[in-house]
C-alpha cells in the first residue's frame, strides 16, 4: 500500500486552506474536535459522524483463550473495546476509489 498517512497537522492545514482560519486557530479547532470525540468514547458514548462512521464502546466478557505457541488455555479478562463501523457512504467511496485506481493501473494491450 502506497497511501500517505494523514496527520493532525495535515487536517489543520486543510482547515486553514478551506475555511480561512489562521494556522493556529485551525490546529486548535482540529484538537478540540478530536478531544471531544475521544472524551465521548471514553465516557462510553457512541460517536456517529454522518456519512463517515460510528465509533462505539463494547463490553467484552471474560473468556478462555489459547496460547498459540504452547496450546495452554489462558483466561482473557473482561475489557472495553472501541469499534469503528464505516458508513455505507464511506464504503462506497472507498470502493469507487479502488475501482478507479485499479482501472488506471491496468496495462493497455
Amino acid at each position: 500500500m502506497s497511501g500517505k498517512t494523514i496527520t493532525r497537522a495535515d487536517l489543520a492545514e486543510a482547515v486553514f486552506r478551506k475555511v480561512g482560519l489562521s494556522r493556529t486557530e485551525s490546529a486548535e479547532l482540529v484538537e478540540m474536535v478530536i478531544d471531544e470525540v475521544c472524551s465521548a468514547i471514553v465516557r462510553g458514548d457512541s460517536v456517529k459522524l454522518s456519512s463517515f462512521a460510528t465509533f462505539q464502546v463494547r463490553e467484552k466478557k471474560e473468556r478462555i483463550g489459547r496460547n498459540p505457541k504452547t496450546g495452554e488455555e489462558v483466561p482473557i479478562s473482561p475489557r472495553r473495546v472501541m469499534t469503528f463501523k464505516a458508513s455505507n457512504v464511506l464504503k462506497s467511496r472507498v470502493l469507487k476509489g479502488h475501482a478507479s485506481r485499479k482501472a488506471k493501473s491496468k496495462p493497455k494491450s
